[in-house]
């Protein structure tokens, strides 16, 4: 099974990072409520950064090296990501 590191910029400009095996799926549970506990209060508006070609344990490791990032660090990924 494929996994995929994403990020998901919020209504209140934050953004998210999390890990799945569908996007699309996760992306509908954020929207709908069922998904994390931090989109209670926020909704997720896009995806604006995405890693495709991982296993369960590098999607992991991934999420936590992106999650400890700065949030200019952040940006600049995202930015890279979004200008292919």
């Amino acid at each position: 099974m494929t996994w995929q590191v994403y990020i998901i910029r919020c209504s209140d400009n934050s953004l998210y990072t999390g890990i799945t095996s569908d996007i699309d799926r996760r992306f509908q549970q954020h929207a709908d409520g069922t998904g994390a506990k931090y989109f209670r209060g926020r909704s997720p508006e896009q995806i604006v950064y995405l890693e495709n070609g991982h296993d369960r344990s590098s999607a992991s490791k991934r999420e936590k090296q992106i999650k400890t990032m700065t949030r200019p660090e952040k940006d600049i990924l995202v930015s890279t990501y979004c200008n292919r």
